[in-house]
């Protein structure tokens, strides 16, 4: 079938598929002089427009093409590339490629053509069959192009082939741009293989391709000719008004100065006239081109109203979505835009977090203290103004209806919620006092040497939250008391509540001269691109749903995440349970607040309540409270008319539905909870004391309970102040994380000129370690308590 539409499309006038009409059209391509803006508009202003991109040329350096040795193409980068094209293709877009790799295909053949003729010349001559030292001729560039470009065409041909997807060769040189019929030719001949869903796959012709005269290329905004791949690809971007060039090489993208040398960054977004900024090193390894000829393609493209984006096309781990990535409008790369933003990038943001965030750190505990009381102060004093905010984000959350009841209940703020928020923040105002500089150990490891571990920040928190705007005074204030720089990622919904709370904070960080301590990120940055960056956050802190947590666990490379990927929380009733206790508890830890992640989703009864008034009761409190009841398979065998069986013990509603399942034994109820629990939060309701402690000692969840309801298992309700979350990990914080869950520790060691050799079997000195009493140590001061 392949071979059958290549033989009929190869003369596309004699094509049965190419109508009158599309011929019309095909020769009345209109013929582009030199374009400097497209027809069809301007380049996409940010990452995310990418996705909105319909004609996409992806350019494949040289050094993404062939293999470390250059001689020979990576088989394997090239086929997931293949598959990445295809791919986009399928899904109604028009791909091109423009490619090197002829000269290194090339090589590798005549290499081993030579190496066969030379071996067989030998042994005609020595009459043996044993081969001397043979020495490779330099082999021309030209003629390896030659001999490679067929079967480089032939791979492309069979990879794409495995996608149903048909690819078709042309070759072009410097003439085929200055001649005007040449040039309207190559234009309708790309335009119709586009239309007919043909890959067009483009190379330099390399065979006969005149040396390039230095710097030729590009000689300004309106002339460039075809010297390597890098301005083949612009020109053919802007000629042919792709929306998106894809430029991929064996570096991450654009750096402010030579990848690999020190304080090299990675520029995430390069725009026109920043080039001053930039430092070029030395040229690909392979190929004609280097970054700074990059550069230059991608502005030339650029002004010619195509977006570019230049990225990894060799690294292992990325390779095989790297196209992909930037199409869904990944950070991926550098992507080069027209559109500078009015305020400062997410990057600098981090930068200016971290450097404000020692500052704060730095500061003395009652200074952090008082910042802290002023936001508290502030929350009272403006709640006429934060309210109108937030009315103004509950009525566009009406009016759209995209949130759930739940949801929007979270959303709302009232005069009440915010006189909670003050109390709380001045609970963490107090313990800010003990906080940063505290110390945990002193030891005396040898005479006139001493170790001390004493309490520090972990650095730049990242807080990720949704429709919880009181979320955001109360990390901020967590992170001022533990002297952490704070970014924050609030949802759309509660865009202008979260807005007028971040200048609060802010303005209360200013007493001190830290206002910069504390970011609040509202350009169009992806939860999945902050996550990325590895070398500028220290510890990610999602608040919302399983959903997103679970999200940004998998988004995360590199950066611990703090937090819970669900709330399974489970309610068992004991047998020996108290009736008015036991319906107290239930109620409150299902209808309280059903969206809350220490609600209670299933209610585990004993055996023997079964058909007794107490469960009875259970059951008519929950179908007045309007619950959905979800039937265990246990619960379910024992009744004639249940409910509708659950279809996962492992569900967390987040609604007014619970699943009710029955156990034999106190045993059997944590053996469940272990099983089909998040390790969130758990309760028992018993009377008996021995069964509670065996419940309390044998489940392994960061909060279990006796006799009390779930939703205790709160930073404010545990006297934290607040929380940044709850974490269900085993290491570090655990439970509801407040002030100390946002510390770590460093080691101090004061000595007097001592060595490691000193306490070796030949030196002089042997360790004590002795415990000391511990200090107090504090920014400036050193006390001992």
């Amino acid at each position: 079938w392949v071979l059958s539409r290549l033989s009929l499309h190869a003369d596309p006038f004699s094509s049965p598929f190419l109508t009158l009409r599309a011929v019309r059209q095909w020769s009345n391509v209109p013929f582009f002089t030199v374009p400097l803006a497209r027809a069809h508009g301007k380049s996409f202003a940010h990452r995310s427009d990418l996705r909105q991109a319909k004609r996409i040329l992806v350019k494949l350096g040289s050094a993404v093409v062939t293999r470390g040795d250059e001689c020979g193409l990576a088989l394997g980068r090239l086929a997931s590339i293949v598959e990445q094209v295809a791919m986009l293709q399928n899904q109604g877009r028009e791909m091109m490629i423009v490619t090197s790799g002829a000269v290194a295909f090339g090589k590798q053949r005549l290499r081993h053509e030579i190496l066969l003729s030379q071996s067989v010349r030998q042994a005609l001559h020595s009459g043996q069959n044993q081969l001397k030292d043979m020495s490779l001729p330099v082999l021309e560039a030209r003629a390896c192009a030659a001999a490679g470009q067929s079967g480089l065409m032939a791979l492309y041909e069979a990879m794409f082939t495995q996608y149903s997807t048909c690819t078709a060769q042309i070759l072009v040189t410097n003439l085929d741009f200055h001649d005007d019929q040449k040039r309207r030719n190559l234009n309708s001949t790309l335009h119709e293989l586009l239309r007919m869903n043909i890959v067009p796959i483009i190379n330099t012709n390399d065979a006969v391709v005149p040396p390039p005269e230095p710097n030729s290329d590009l000689q300004g905004v309106n002339v460039i000719s075809i010297k390597d791949n890098d301005s083949l690809a612009a020109r053919l971007a802007v000629e042919m008004r792709a929306d998106l060039l894809i430029a991929l090489s064996d570096v991450e993208g654009l750096y402010d100065s030579p990848p690999g040398s020190d304080d090299a960054k990675l520029l995430d977004t390069f725009y026109p006239g920043d080039q001053h900024s930039i430092t070029y090193g030395t040229k690909s390894r392979v190929g004609i081109g280097g970054m700074e000829a990059k550069v230059k393609a991608a502005l030339w493209a650029l002004q010619g109203g195509t977006s570019v984006v230049i990225a990894n096309g060799t690294h292992p781990k990325v390779t095989g979505h790297v196209i992909t990535d930037i199409v869904e409008g990944k950070k991926v790369g550098t992507f080069f835009s027209e559109v500078k933003p009015a305020g400062p990038t997410v990057e600098q943001q981090t930068e200016m977090a971290r450097s404000a965030g020692r500052t704060l750190a730095s500061l003395e505990p009652e200074q952090r203290s008082e910042i802290i009381c002023a936001l508290a102060d502030l929350l009272t004093e403006r709640k006429d103004e934060i309210l109108s905010a937030n009315k103004k984000d509950m009525e566009h959350a009406v009016s759209t209806g995209r949130l759930s009841p739940a949801m929007l209940k979270r959303l709302s703020l009232s005069s009440s919620k915010l006189n909670s928020l003050s109390i709380g923040l001045r609970q963490i105002a107090v313990s800010s006092q003990d906080s940063v500089g505290r110390v945990l150990r002193r030891t005396r490891v040898a005479n006139n040497l001493e170790l001390e571990q004493i309490t520090v920040p972990i650095g730049v928190l990242l807080v990720i939250f949704e429709s919880r705007p009181d979320c955001l005074p109360q990390v901020s204030a967590l992170a001022i008391a533990s002297g952490n720089a704070l970014l924050l990622k609030g949802g759309k919904e509660a865009a202008n509540t979260n807005r007028i709370l971040h200048e609060l904070a802010q303005e209360a960080l200013s007493i001190h001269g830290v206002k910069d301590a504390i970011q609040l990120v509202s350009t169009r940055e992806e939860v999945e691109d902050l996550c990325r960056l590895e070398k500028m956050i220290d510890l990610i802190i999602p608040r919302g749903s399983s959903q997103l947590v679970r999200d940004i666990q998998r988004a995360a490379k590199g950066i611990p995440v703090l937090g819970h990927s669900e709330g399974i929380c489970h309610v068992y009733v004991d047998h020996e349970a108290s009736v008015d206790k036991a319906i107290k508890i239930i109620r409150d830890s299902k209808c309280d607040y059903p969206a809350a992640c220490n609600a209670m989703e299933t209610l585990l009864v004993h055996r023997e309540l079964l058909r007794t008034p107490l469960f009875d009761q259970i059951i008519d409190m929950l179908r007045t409270e309007h619950v959905k009841i979800h039937a265990g398979p246990k619960f379910a065998s024992y009744l004639t008319f249940s409910p509708s069986e659950v279809k996962s013990l492992r569900t967390e509603y987040g609604d007014l539905e619970c699943c009710i399942e029955v156990v034999d034994s106190m045993t059997e109820a944590v053996d469940h909870i272990h099983k089909y629990g998040s390790s969130h939060t758990d309760v028992i309701v018993t009377e008996n004391e021995d069964t509670a402690e065996q419940f309390l000692q044998q489940l392994d969840s960061a909060c279990v309970f006796w006799n009390a309801s779930s939703r205790f298992a709160d930073g404010y309700r545990f006297g934290l102040g607040a929380e940044v979350g709850i974490s269900t990990a085993r290491i570090h914080a655990r439970g509801p994380v407040g002030l100390d869950g946002l510390l770590t520790t460093k080691w101090v060691l004061r000595g007097e000129g001592h060595t490691a050799a000193d306490f070796s079997e030949q030196g002089s000195m042997t360790y004590l370690h002795e415990n000391l009493p511990v200090a107090q140590v504090l920014p400036g001061r050193r006390t001992t308590s």
